[in-house]
């Protein structure tokens, strides 16, 4: 049992580690300089969260982290959704150092910060689905024993957590001060539109009361619109 605590502490440690190594390295080689003040306070604003959520999780559901840092999808949709995605961040990310160094981008400081105003709230917003969710799960499957969560922001909208993704995802160009690292960010909206579908399928086929669940809330992603 400690053993496996210590395991998975390392485990989270390690991807930690490395989310700032890449993130650092995708912001700072294209900008040709450490000074690159709005990769730092994006690195903030992502990783300080993320870590003290972890230390949270690890300490008061630790399967609920287990879930979190599994990595391995199995439905082939969902692999080319995370390929995809993850391009999306790589091409933003470089885009957005490219655009500090050679200064395409001029932006207002209220809007760096309102936009670090809506990537903290999405990460409220994620940190809240967390807590009501026991079964949330990095991978789209359903666990032994799972059952459809209907309160809270489950009774306003059937995938919250992906509308708090948005806020970040689409937030995140601006926090860096770049207009034109938003452009290959917004691809991430139809991307996340084929996950939906996809795990809806799958939640429709095997887990009992998908189905009714989908009937009584009728949104996806934001009331009234979709």
């Amino acid at each position: 049992m400690v053993q496996d605590r210590i395991k998975l502490l390392l485990s989270a440690l390690a991807k930690v580690v490395l989310g700032v190594a890449l993130v650092g390295a995708l912001l700072f080689l294209p900008a040709g300089t450490l000074a690159f003040d709005g990769a730092w306070r994006l690195c903030a604003v992502l990783f300080v969260p993320m870590l003290a959520m972890g230390v949270v999780m690890f300490i008061l559901s630790p399967d609920l982290l287990r879930r979190r840092l599994a990595s391995k999808e199995e439905r082939a949709t969902q692999r080319g959704v995370v390929g995809y995605a993850g391009l999306l961040f790589v091409v933003s990310f470089v885009v957005a150092g490219l655009d500090f160094r050679f200064g395409w981008s001029h932006m207002p400081q209220w809007l760096v910060w309102g936009a670090v105003a809506i990537f903290l709230l999405g990460y409220a917003l994620y940190g809240e689905v967390m807590r009501e969710n026991v079964w949330l799960s990095r991978n789209i499957t359903v666990a032994e024993g799972q059952q459809v969560v209907t309160t809270g922001l489950y009774g306003i909208v059937r995938h919250p957590m992906y509308t708090s993704t948005i806020l970040m995802f689409l937030s995140m160009p601006l926090v860096l001060g770049s207009y034109w690292a938003v452009l290959p960010m917004m691809l991430y909206i139809p991307v996340i539109i084929i996950r939906i579908k996809d795990e809806e399928q799958l939640l429709v086929n095997d887990l009992e009361g998908y189905q009714d669940y989908c009937t009584k809330v009728r949104w996806r992603l934001l009331p009234y619109v979709w």
